[in-house]
């Protein structure tokens, strides 16, 4: 963990141009306490105010933007930091649909924050207690800070729009989507793995998203075609294998339908 000034001084050498797109491994929670954060999550500008946070998860593609004056704790952390109780209760504020910008409610901020720098100071703290000591205090001051943070309205009511839990059958389409949208691309499949009629599916989306479930099959289906034809640089051939379509050509005019763009047009523009 560092603080925002101190990653971009380290950095200082890069070509902000900005630098191309990359695929986050980690979380990244960023506090901004001074100035104004841009940040590209998944090829979408984000704008980040003092006292708001920005959530990166695992898997989405960013790009840096050149740092301005910009301030505040920097937090990186594996999903696996987590204990198994704490990983349950966040996994609707973890998952990559989740909003990347989060406003906390006045009366949570001043908490955060000072959550967020005494995390920043344990950080720092290495070698002056006992190791054991040392990560489970870091471990415990994260959770709490993710815990209320994911909590905070903006994202409170994004979980609200998709339903209470993950049991309810949008919830359970949603997970069951990002682990087979390679390979099952109708709704009939996702209502046969779900024990459910098409109608059912087809209003539990609708009702929760206003699109149609075939719809959000293919805007999965983009959103990962966007990510590795950027930030991990495959080539179309190679994302149409790894998408499930059964000739270039096809995922070609797919892309095309939907960004106006060929893949190696939008792969140009990234760089």
């Amino acid at each position: 963990m560092i603080t925002v000034e101190d990653f971009f001084a380290q950095h200082d050498a890069w070509p902000w141009n900005p630098p191309r797109p990359g695929r986050a491994t980690f979380h990244y929670l960023i506090l901004v306490t001074e100035g104004e954060l841009q940040h590209d999550v998944d090829h979408v500008t984000r704008t980040v105010a003092s006292g708001q946070w920005l959530w990166v998860r695992p898997g989405h593609a960013q790009c840096w933007h050149p740092p301005g004056a910009a301030r505040g704790p920097f937090i990186l952390f594996e999903p696996d930091v987590l204990t198994p109780a704490t990983a349950r209760l966040l996994a609707p504020f973890t998952a990559h649909e989740a909003p990347a910008v989060v406003s906390p409610h006045p009366d949570d901020a001043r908490w955060l924050r000072q959550t967020a720098f005494q995390l920043l100071d344990e950080h720092r703290a290495l070698g002056r207690r006992p190791l054991d000591v040392h990560h489970a205090l870091r471990r415990s001051l994260l959770e709490s800070l993710l815990l209320r943070l994911a909590n905070s309205p903006g994202i409170a009511a994004a979980h609200a729009t998709a339903g209470t839990g993950r049991g309810d059958t949008y919830g359970r389409f949603v997970d069951a989507l990002e682990l087979h949208f390679r390979e099952l691309h109708r709704a009939v499949d996702y209502a046969e793995l779900l024990g459910c009629s098409v109608r059912t599916l087809s209003r539990a989306a609708q009702g929760a998203t206003g699109n149609g479930v075939r719809e959000l099959i293919d805007e999965r289906r983009l959103l990962e075609a966007r990510r590795l034809l950027g930030g991990a640089r495959w080539d179309a051939r190679a994302v149409a294998v790894h998408l499930g379509f059964t000739d270039p050509a096809n995922f070609g005019r797919f892309f095309r339908n939907r960004t106006g763009l060929t893949p190696a047009a939008f792969a140009a523009t990234l760089c």
